[in-house]
């Protein structure tokens, strides 16, 4: 059985942020009826980063992106949030594995500071 773009993108992302930081903490955060799977939520001395799956989309939100330096420029979303940053994965989109490992590091130094 093959599985959908999303979920290999999940799974994709799920590695790179365990390959940054491997002490992360992978837990499912937000189940309610219209989402009973919840959102996959990483974290390492506070919230990481979030993965959501939408119909055209995969979301991977960085809590303090905003304090985050992007020297790749991956965040494409949540650009004027006050405090998150995202970047938006659609089906025909290469991940930067490098850059986006480096935006885990990081995240996970933001954190430790």
């Amino acid at each position: 059985m093959s599985t959908d773009w999303r979920e290999r993108t999940v799974e994709h992302i799920r590695g790179l942020i365990l390959q940054a930081e491997p002490d992360t903490v992978e837990e499912v955060k937000w189940r309610k009826p219209s989402n009973p799977d919840g959102v996959p939520a990483f974290s390492l001395g506070g919230l990481l980063c979030t993965v959501e799956t939408y119909k055209d989309k995969v979301k991977v939100t960085f809590a303090k992106g905003a304090s985050i330096d992007d020297p790749s420029g991956l965040f494409n979303a949540s650009l004027t949030a006050g405090t998150r940053r995202a970047i938006d994965i659609q089906e025909s989109d290469a991940v930067d594995d490098a850059a986006f490992r480096d935006l885990v590091t990081r995240a996970a130094a933001l954190n430790r500071a």
